[in-house]
């Protein structure tokens, strides 16, 4: 086209050569010069208007010549004419795409975002999945740009971790598949590289545990809440567990504060629950003296089990209880809560109401015209629970434990 490509690398080479008294501009053509300073130097240059004929002649200086050869200078020049034609300033998306080259938005900067955007409000367990994103993806992928990280580098990455630790690469795939997708919503990154890759590609689900204590199993952990034979600590943390049927970061996390010993009402903060949701609980009559004691002992602390232990040091410990027990069968302290549900039921205690001493929300409408807290309900419950748990352990003389209905 007649006008365009005007410069040459001989040309450019004789004014890079050339001193002169003032700089000057040479036109390759379609808004490309060369700009010559008075030793000589040279720099790319792109002019345009905005608004069209009349409006203000922007120049945007693109790099400098050799570091910019002729040709890759006419290519940035038909981007810059392609950000004009879709309305765009040529002078801004040059800023970011510089950015983008020289910083990009790296694996580790994405998962980073959607642990303090996500994480950090819709997930209890915020500090347990950046420990385990550490461990496992940053120091293998966390470098990578996440536009240049392919699904084979993912894939190889879980592959590695599937190797000795199946049911961790299963995790560490849906926690990046959610990320993933979290930034690509959210416009902060986009990678579309786990899109097509399932759980079974690449690791192996966590699967659903349906162990649940039997009889003596259960009589074993209520004695020792009321013996030395376990730290105080755990001795307290079994007790709340297993009589409450909270979660073990409920108790572990408990405050005096928390606990109304005028109503006689447990109310776990929103902060505290996995939920999110506030859960209220009635505390049984037979536990307010030794939880008055208690207080006695660790109010102090303001920690209801006075001492503030590690999410990890706590599950590692309840992973190897079973043994202090002497139990064939191992079970976690998660255990203890489905061991504490599948009893109510069996005792005949209203399923919501069940539901409601867990923290799970109620199902369907119920959830959103049923406000009641159903505390005289909660109470009941949980003092027939005590009672059984008394009787399992051999605390009343003179009684005959009848088998509670088996409702499956």
């Amino acid at each position: 086209m007649a006008g365009t490509n005007k410069l040459s690398d001989k040309k450019l080479k004789a004014l890079q050569a050339t001193n002169r008294d003032a700089p000057e501009m040479y036109a390759d053509g379609e808004g490309l010069s060369i700009r010559a300073s008075k030793q000589g130097q040279l720099s790319w240059v792109f002019s345009y208007r905005l608004g069209g004929r009349g409006s203000k002649l922007e120049r945007l200086t693109i790099g400098r010549y050799p570091d910019l050869s002729l040709k890759a200078a006419r290519e940035k020049r038909e981007k810059c004419r392609q950000w004009l034609a879709n309305g765009l300033d040529p002078k801004t998306e040059l800023a970011l795409s510089t950015e983008e080259t020289l910083k990009p938005v790296t694996v580790q900067d994405a998962l980073e975002y959607w642990l303090a955007n996500y994480a950090r409000r819709k997930r209890s367990d915020e500090e347990l999945v950046r420990a385990q994103l550490r461990k496992h993806i940053y120091p293998r992928l966390g470098r990578y740009p996440l536009t240049r990280c392919e699904t084979r580098h993912w894939v190889a990455c879980f592959d590695e971790i599937n190797q000795t630790k199946p049911m961790t690469a299963g995790r560490m795939f849906q926690i990046s598949k959610q990320a993933l997708r979290f930034c690509k919503v959210r416009r902060y990154a986009s990678s579309d590289a786990l899109a097509f890759l399932t759980i079974q590609d690449v690791g192996q689900p966590s699967g659903q545990r349906d162990r649940v204590l039997s009889d003596s199993e259960l009589a074993d952990v209520w004695r020792c809440t009321d013996s030395d034979d376990q730290q105080p600590y755990y001795s307290r943390l079994l007790k709340m567990l297993v009589l409450f049927g909270a979660r073990t970061m409920e108790v572990r996390l408990s405050r005096w504060s928390e606990w109304d010993f005028s109503s006689w009402i447990w109310t776990v903060p929103k902060e505290h629950s996995k939920t999110r949701e506030k859960i209220v609980r009635s505390i049984p009559e037979a536990i307010r003296p030794w939880l008055e004691e208690l207080k006695r002992e660790t109010g102090k602390t303001g920690l209801l089990l006075g001492e503030d232990r590690t999410r990890q040091a706590v599950s590692l410990k309840g992973r190897r209880l079973y043994k202090d027990f002497h139990h064939n069968e191992p079970w976690t302290l998660h255990d203890l809560r489905r061991t504490f549900s599948t009893g109510l039921n069996n005792m005949g205690i209203a399923p919501h109401i069940v539901e409601l001493l867990l923290g799970h929300a109620l199902p369907g409408v119920m959830a959103i015209y049923n406000r009641s807290l159903y505390l005289p309900e909660k109470l009941d419950a949980l003092n027939k629970w005590y009672e059984r748990l008394e009787l399992l352990a051999g605390n009343h003389q003179n009684v005959v434990l009848l088998p509670v209905a088996n409702r499956d």
